[in-house]
């Protein structure tokens, strides 16, 4: 089964990064997040087997960490050499780290996190410098909000993009 620990999106930051995406898809191939799909990814672990899942499960019921509150911060991409993903960043992520802690010895530390929420997978780009100049004058109003939750996900791989299923919910609280 292929995994994720990830934070869903409440409507009113999904509607902000709509916005942008309208605004940013005329200026290259590719294909938007859709808007059930885009969520804050805490922690990719790939491929596993139930075995893993279950040991993941309950270590991850162990953590205690009050809610929190995540904002939209900027519009921007990985590399501008090779631009294939268009993200959002958002503020710093408490959460993430509790998370790979919990799990550092069945899986890998995420030793570069950044907390973003991917809105676009770019295949191809007609002018490279305007769509970074565009890039650049973007800005995110800067939408704030509450994360009472996070989740194990399953993430199915299908021809027209993935779907994500919830595992298990897990609430936070203080």
């Amino acid at each position: 089964m292929r995994c994720f620990i990830g934070i869903d999106l409440p409507i009113v930051a999904v509607k902000e990064i709509q916005k942008i995406q309208k605004k940013l898809e005329p200026n290259f191939t590719g294909r938007l997040t859709s808007s059930e799909n885009l969520h804050l990814t805490l922690k990719f672990l790939g491929e596993i087997e139930n075995e893993s899942i279950n040991d993941a499960k309950k270590r991850l019921s162990s953590i205690t960490h009050p809610p929190f509150e995540l904002t939209l911060k900027d519009v921007g991409v990985f590399s501008q050499k090779f631009i294939k993903i268009i993200w959002v960043k958002v503020s710093d992520v408490p959460l993430q780290s509790l998370v790979d802690n919990c799990l550092n010895d069945i899986f890998e530390s995420e030793n570069r996190f950044m907390g973003h929420i991917t809105i676009a997978r770019v295949k191809n780009l007609a002018d490279k410098k305007s769509f970074l100049q565009l890039i650049n004058v973007t800005t995110v109003n800067e939408v704030s909000f509450m994360v009472k939750d996070f989740y194990l996900k399953e993430s199915i791989l299908a021809s027209d993009g993935p779907i994500y299923k919830d595992i298990v919910r897990y609430k936070l609280s203080s």
